[in-house]
C-alpha cells in the first residue's frame, strides 16, 4: 500500500488519494470537527480496511501487556548489588498481584527477562552455557519458582534467547578453535562456527583465527563468534535449548538479533526462523515468540510468516509514537497501524503488532517523552490502548531516565530500578548518568496522580475493553483535524477509540449516516483517560487536551 501510505500521510494527502489508489468504500461515520472550537468544521471518518485482508481476532493468551526486565538491574534479593531471579520473584506483587482492582499493582500480564544464562558480561548476551543460570542471577530452581509464581497469576514468562552467536569462552567455540588449529575435519565442532578463508563476504565482520589462515565471523564483537547454521548439528543444538526451557514451563522467547542468523541474507534467516518456530510449535502449540529484527518494515515483513517482530517504526525519539504524543496528527499513526496489520495478516492471519517506546538498546523514553508536559502519558494511551502486545521497559512507568550520552555506553540505558525501599540493586558496570528522576516507586505509589498510577489505569482500561487488543482494526481517517482513532470489533462488539494528542480541546458533532454496521451508533463514553473529562451530549463529543476516549 505504497509503503503503508507514509509518503501520502507526510504530505497530508492520504485521505484524498486513498480511494483513488485502492478503490475503497466509505464505511464508517460522517462527522464534523474542529480544533479547540465550538463551531466545528466538516470532517470525515473513513475505514481503510482492505478488501480480502484476513481479519484476525487474537486469543486472550496472546494480546497481553508485557514488561521487559533487564535482569541485573531490577531487584536484588541477596545484597550483592546485582538484580536476580529471586529479586524479580519478590516484586511480582508490584507487577501483578492477581487482583484486577488493585491500586498498587501495575497489572502487566507477561514478563520478558533479558538473558539469564551463564555469561562473563553484565548484559549476558554472550553466553557460555545455555544449560545453566548465571550464578549472579540464581539457579534453575529459582527460575522454576518464578515460572510457577507467574503462572499462578496468569502471567506469561518469556526468556531472551540469543542464538546467532555465543561467547568466545563457550566450550563449543573452544572445541571449534582446537579442531581448526589441528585440522581435525572429522571433529563434530570443526564446522560449528562461521569460518572463511581469504575469500570472505565483505558485508560481514571477520577476525583472524589464531594459528591458522582462516577467519571467524563476529558481527557484534570478536568475543561473540557467529554460529554456523548451515550445520545440522548447530540447528539441533539451538532447538534443544528452546525445547529444554519449554519443558520447564517457560512460555516462549524473545529472539535476539534474529536477522544475524545469516547476516545480510534476510530470506535465509527468515527460513531458519520458520523452521525453528515450526519445531517449537510442534512441542508447544501456543509458544509465545517475538523476534528482534531491527530494520525497516519491508525487512521485518519477511519474518512475519514465521513469528511476530518488534515494531521499530513506532519506537524511539523519531518514531510514530513519540511524534504523535507530541501533538502530531493521530491519523498518520492510525493509518500506518492499519496498513501494517493488513500486511502482516496476509503473511500469517494470527500475527500481531508488537509496539514499544524504548528498550535496553535505546535511550529511555523519559528523555524524549517527559511527564512534565503530558507527552509520556499521551504516548502510553497511544500504544497501550491499541492492538497487539505492547512492551513496557522496566521503569518507564515511573519516568526512569537513561541515555548513552557522552559516556557512550549502553549501561546508561540499563540503570538500576529506583524502588525507594532500600533495595540494594545498583547500576551496571560502566554506567555514568546523573540526571535521574527524583521519584521512586515508593514515591509514586503514594502520589495518586503519578505516572505509575496513570500507567496502571491505562492498562486496566485496556483490560476492560478486550475489543481494543483482540479485535479487528479499522483506522478512522479524519480530515482537517489532528484527532484520530480506530474501530475495533471482537465477538460482535465494536468500540471506537479516539485520541486528542494536542494541547487544545476538540469538539466533534457526530452524524451517524450511511453506516453499514448498525452497531456503530455510539451513544456511550465507555472509558477515558487523560487531562480532562470528555462530554457526549446530543451527538456532540468534546475531547479535552491530551485525552483518549472509548465509545460504545
Amino acid at each position: 500500500m505504497l509503503d503503508r501510505l507514509l509518503a501520502l500521510a507526510e504530505k497530508g494527502l492520504f485521505f484524498l488519494c486513498l480511494f483513488a489508489l485502492c478503490g475503497l468504500p466509505l464505511r464508517a461515520l460522517a462527522a464534523r470537527g474542529g480544533r479547540g472550537s465550538t463551531a466545528p468544521a466538516p470532517t470525515l471518518f473513513s475505514s481503510l480496511q482492505e478488501e480480502g485482508v484476513p481479519v484476525s481476532e487474537v486469543p486472550a493468551s496472546e494480546a497481553r501487556v508485557f514488561y521487559e526486565i533487564f535482569t541485573g538491574s531490577f531487584s536484588d534479593s541477596d545484597g550483592d548489588g546485582t538484580g536476580d531471579l529471586r529479586g524479580v520473584l519478590g516484586r511480582l506483587d508490584y507487577l501483578n498481584d492477581g487482583d484486577p482492582h488493585s491500586e498498587t499493582s501495575l497489572g502487566v500480564q507477561g514478563l520478558w527477562l533479558t538473558p539469564i544464562f551463564a555469561s562473563p558480561s553484565y548484559h549476558k548476551y554472550d553466553i557460555t552455557d545455555y544449560d545453566s543460570i548465571d550464578p549472579a542471577f540464581g539457579t534453575l530452581e529459582d527460575l522454576q519458582a518464578l515460572i510457577d509464581a507467574c503462572h499462578a497469576r496468569d502471567m506469561l514468562l518469556i526468556l531472551d534467547l540469543p542464538l546467532n552467536h555465543t561467547s568466545d569462552q563457550h566450550p563449543w567455540f573452544q572445541q571449534f578453535l582446537s579442531a581448526r588449529r589441528e585440522g581435525r575435519t572429522e571433529d563434530p565442532f570443526y564446522d560449528f562456527y562461521a569460518c572463511a578463508g581469504e575469500e570472505r563476504e565483505a558485508s560481514r565482520t571477520w577476525y583472524p583465527l589464531a594459528e591458522t589462515e582462516e577467519y571467524y565471523e563476529g558481527n557484534f564483537s570478536p568475543n561473540m563468534p557467529e554460529l554456523n547454521f548451515d550445520n545440522p548439528a548447530v540447528r539441533q543444538a539451538a532447538l534443544d535449548i528452546g525445547k529444554r526451557y519449554l519443558s520447564m514451563g517457560v512460555d516462549g522467547f524473545r529472539f535476539d538479533a534474529a536477522k544475524y542468523i545469516y547476516y545480510g541474507e534476510n530470506a535465509r534467516s527468515a527460513d531458519f526462523w520458520q523452521w525453528y518456530a515450526d519445531e517449537l510449535r510442534a512441542v508447544k502449540p501456543d509458544v509465545w515468540m517475538v523476534a528482534e529484527v531491527w530494520d525497516a518494515d519491508t525487512i521485518t515483513d519477511q519474518y512475519y510468516p514465521a513469528l511476530d517482530c518488534f515494531n521499530f517504526t513506532l519506537s524511539g525519539a523519531g518514531g510514530f509514537l513519540a511524534d504523535t504524543a507530541a501533538g502530531g496528527n493521530v491519523n498518520r499513526y492510525t493509518v500506518y497501524v492499519e496498513s501494517y496489520l493488513n500486511t502482516i495478516h496476509f503473511s500469517r492471519p494470527d500475527s500481531m503488532i508488537i509496539p514499544f517506546l524504548s528498550n535496553h538498546d535505546t535511550d529511555r523514553a523519559a528523555g524524549f517523552l517527559p511527564d512534565s508536559n503530558g507527552r509520556a502519558r499521551m504516548a502510553a494511551n497511544l500504544y497501550l490502548l491499541g492492538p497487539g502486545a505492547p512492551f513496557i521497559y522496566y521503569g518507564e512507568e515511573i519516568g526512569l531516565k537513561g541515555s548513552r550520552g557522552g559516556a557512550n555506553t549502553d549501561a546508561n540505558r540499563r540503570l538500576a530500578m529506583r524502588w525507594g525501599d532500600g533495595d540494594p540493586v545498583s547500576d551496571p558496570p560502566g554506567a555514568k548518568y546523573s540526571s535521574q528522576t527524583s521519584n521512586t516507586v515508593s514515591d509514586q505509589l503514594a502520589q495518586r496522580d503519578s505516572l505509575f498510577h496513570y500507567y496502571r489505569q491505562v492498562i486496566a482500561l485496556r483490560k476492560q475493553h478486550p475489543e481494543i487488543a483482540r479485535g479487528s482494526y479499522q483506522a478512522l481517517a479524519f480530515e482537517d483535524t489532528p484527532l484520530g482513532g480506530f474501530l475495533s470489533t471482537w465477538e460482535g462488539s465494536t468500540v471506537a477509540v479516539l485520541h486528542n494528542s494536542t494541547t487544545a480541546p476538540i469538539t466533534l458533532e457526530l452524524r451517524f449516516a450511511s453506516i453499514p454496521v448498525e452497531l456503530l451508533d455510539f451513544q456511550t463514553i465507555s472509558g477515558y483517560i487523560g487531562q480532562g473529562v470528555p462530554k457526549l451530549e446530543n451527538n456532540t463529543l468534546t475531547i479535552p487536551p491530551q485525552t483518549s476516549v472509548i465509545l460504545r
